[in-house]
């Protein structure tokens, strides 16, 4: 089984990588890919540009064997979508091989605003991590929402490592309370970025005078 992590990157942070780190022992993950999005299908945009998100993402993996970079979304045009995303890992790693798409409780809020939601878990299983600040109670989510959780949750890791996708699990990881938007604020104000980001993640910032 293997795991897969997307997001702007803008930069990576500890925020993304002990929670991978720790998803990829609980599940026993072969690997965990980081898929940067070459062109966010957001309104807003990633300051850094895509090129310099790409190679942040190599410097903040660097050193950590199960972790790897896929920059599949920059070798394709248009919107970086993520179901279009699973759907070419599906194809290379056939329909047999478990892939779960890990995210946090806070994008899980507004995953039924994502294009083609309905459609993700044909590719791949969905690991939700818990993140500071967000709780998945009733009240918080969508009817659509409920009534999907209800339909795809398992509790355990076996029902995971069964099937190919189409599951929903939810795994507790230490919260760090760490956002890309923070980091970037801080920069702004010539603050430090220093351990909310690997050493050489903050390096290449000032090196490239990023988010000043």
């Amino acid at each position: 089984m293997i795991g897969i992590i997307g997001g702007t990157f803008d930069p990576i942070h500890f925020g993304h990588l002990r929670p991978a780190l720790e998803i990829a022992e609980q599940l026993s993950l072969e690997e965990v890919r980081f898929i940067p999005s070459a062109q966010p299908p957001h309104r807003w945009q990633p300051e850094a540009s895509a090129g310099q998100r790409l190679d942040m993402v190599k410097l903040g993996i660097e050193g950590t064997d199960k972790f790897i970079i896929d920059d599949r979304e920059y070798q394709r045009d248009g919107a970086s979508y993520t179901v279009d995303t699973v759907a070419s890992l599906r194809s290379e790693m056939g329909d047999q091989k478990p892939i779960c798409m890990i995210i946090g409780a806070d994008a899980f809020q507004s995953f039924t605003s994502w294009h083609n939601w309905q459609k993700i878990l044909d590719f791949t299983h969905l690991v939700v991590s818990s993140r500071p600040g967000y709780t998945l109670e009733d009240g918080t989510l969508s009817h659509d929402l409920q009534k999907w959780i209800q339909e795809h949750q398992v509790d355990s890791i076996q029902e995971l490592q069964k099937r190919a996708a189409g599951k929903l699990f939810f795994c507790d990881v230490i919260q760090l309370d760490i956002s890309a938007t923070y980091i970037r604020k801080q920069l702004l104000k010539g603050e430090s970025a220093s351990y909310l980001t690997p050493q050489k993640v903050t390096d290449y910032i000032k090196q490239h005078k990023l988010y000043t």
